[in-house]
């Protein structure tokens, strides 16, 4: 398992872990759902690349903040590609595509948790 983490074996799984990490503070966690060059991005911020990645969840986890589970929609898959999305609890929604790995898991290449 890559950090340690559990691996998303389909494409909604990435969504119940971004939960979870998020409310475990788990920043290595929470880089382990992207690919090494994958995008993020939250109103403030674009962060491409683990490093940055890592860099706007440390500092977002630092806040402590309690997240609730949301409504999680069906994924729409294409091949190697998935939209996955989440309405919120408060009305807003996350987007994310997810891309199929070579050993059949699933990592986010792109990331935009706050959609309104």
């Amino acid at each position: 398992m890559r950090n340690g983490c559990q691996r998303a074996t389909q494409p909604a799984d990435l969504n119940r872990f971004v939960l979870e990490r998020l409310n475990a503070g788990d920043v290595d966690g929470l880089v382990a759902l992207y690919g090494p060059d994958e995008v993020l991005i939250v109103p403030t911020i674009r962060a491409v690349g683990h490093r940055e990645i890592r860099a706007a969840y440390e500092q977002f986890v630092a806040a402590k903040p309690e997240f609730a589970a949301g409504e999680t929609q069906p994924a729409i898959r294409n091949g190697d590609l998935a939209l996955t999305s989440v309405r919120l609890a408060g009305g807003g929604v996350t987007v994310e595509v997810a891309r199929r790995q070579p050993d059949d898991t699933w990592l986010w290449g792109i990331d935009q948790p706050s959609l309104r």
